[in-house]
């Protein structure tokens, strides 16, 4: 890159020191001034690979680019896998690979720079905080074009991008997509109740009956981290991930060793919503917890209950926010059904470098279009939130 930083592709994240790793902005609790972000750290990270979630044999072969010194420190990271399917991304990009193909193109492979499995928005251009962010990012995105071009593949896709990394990634004619997610925004409220009220009367209602339903077949909630994730309460989780997820993906993509590797390396990064039924666990939900967000990724149960679903994943993760002090909840992808319980549409981003010149306009054609309708959509469900008519404007 210069004659005192270059750009070096890691394949393994076993060959990287969690102590470097640590020292990039938002990868850590301490030490930067960039809010802690979990799916970013050398915890999370290394578990996925060497639980086999993340690997070769799944399509997900780690390219991860490393800015360095002359001697060797690590001053910034993109983390990045080869991929030869668009499986695990929640960004759908199936249509650009066949309209492609069709015209003769080779898709696949492609550089996707996000975390397997994991619609959270999170940095990505992660850099050492000593170091002068903007100028490094915009290095990585130059020097990521440089990868695409010298591997030969068609494409890099930076997902979930904050605002800010978005914004240095435009100007390097990354193309621009968008999406929605629904997250809830802790504005002080001392407790559920003091949320509840901000609400018109028929949904805070609603709610209401909708949280005594959940419970009312002798069902009891605890919430689980740090020395409480054991062995055996990660055997009961899984059986329910295996449960819902076969139904719902066809292929879970998570190992049961991932369970064990993040409860053994980041324990009290984690919050297990588990409902207890008849003296045993039925269902449960896998939040992540970081300085500022609390982050609910999947659910699993092995009993249906009416209304379970919502007060497990959505009504528990509030109250626990509120309780921790923390900002917001991010309640994973998609989800209208969210809206009504307090979450509201927010506007995700990505990033794709597209290298050739006649696919890069075709996608970037379509995107113009589809920025209208997100935005559109966004202010269409936003008239349609719980809340009192001028209590809260849309979260974008």
């Amino acid at each position: 890159m210069t004659d005192e930083l270059s750009i070096r592709i890691e394949r393994s994240f076993t060959a990287i020191s969690p102590e470097s790793w640590s020292k990039l902005a938002g990868a850590s609790r301490s030490g930067t001034s960039i809010a802690y972000n979990p799916f970013v750290s050398h915890a999370f990270l290394s578990s996925l690979e060497e639980s086999g979630s993340a690997t070769a044999e799944t399509g997900w072969l780690g390219h991860h680019m490393l800015l360095e010194t002359e001697d060797g420190r690590l001053v910034g990271a993109l983390p990045g896998y080869l991929k030869n399917h668009s499986r695990g991304e929640y960004v759908f990009d199936h249509g650009w690979a066949d309209a492609f193909e069709r015209a003769g193109g080779r898709y696949y492979p492609k550089l996707q720079c996000s975390i397997p499995f994991t619609p959270a928005t999170g940095p990505r251009l992660l850099v050492a905080e000593d170091y002068p962010r903007l100028a490094v990012q915009d290095a990585m995105a130059e020097s990521l074009k440089e990868v695409v071009r010298r591997l030969g593949v068609s494409s890099a896709h930076i997902t979930f991008v904050p605002d800010d990394e978005m914004a240095i990634l435009e100007s390097e004619e990354y193309l621009h997509r968008t999406d929605q997610q629904f997250h809830f925004i802790n504005e002080g409220y001392a407790n559920h109740d003091e949320f509840l009220e901000t609400l018109a009367s028929r949904k805070r209602k609603a709610l209401r009956k909708e949280r005594r339903a959940a419970l009312e077949n002798g069902i009891s909630i605890d919430w689980l981290t740090g020395s409480d994730l054991t062995e055996d309460i990660w055997d009961q989780f899984f059986a329910f991930y295996m449960d819902t997820g076969s139904r719902k993906w066809g292929r879970p993509y998570l190992t049961r060793e991932f369970y064990s590797l993040i409860g053994e390396r980041m324990p009290e990064d984690i919050l297990l919503v588990m409902a207890r039924h008849n003296g045993r666990y039925v269902a449960g939900a896998i939040n992540f917890i970081g300085s500022e967000t609390l982050y609910g990724r999947h659910w699993g149960c092995i009993e249906d209950h009416p209304f379970l679903h919502f007060e497990v994943c959505y009504h528990q993760a509030i109250d626990f926010a509120l309780a921790k002090g923390l900002k917001r909840v991010e309640a994973g992808a998609q989800g209208e059904h969210k809206l009504a319980r307090g979450y509201l549409p927010v506007t995700t981003h990505s990033a794709h470098y597209v290298a050739h010149a006649g696919l890069r306009r075709a996608i970037g054609d379509y995107l113009a279009r589809e920025r209208d309708d997100v935005e559109h959509m966004n202010e269409i469900l936003s008239e349609h939130s719980p809340f009192r008519r001028g209590e809260r404007l849309q979260e974008d």
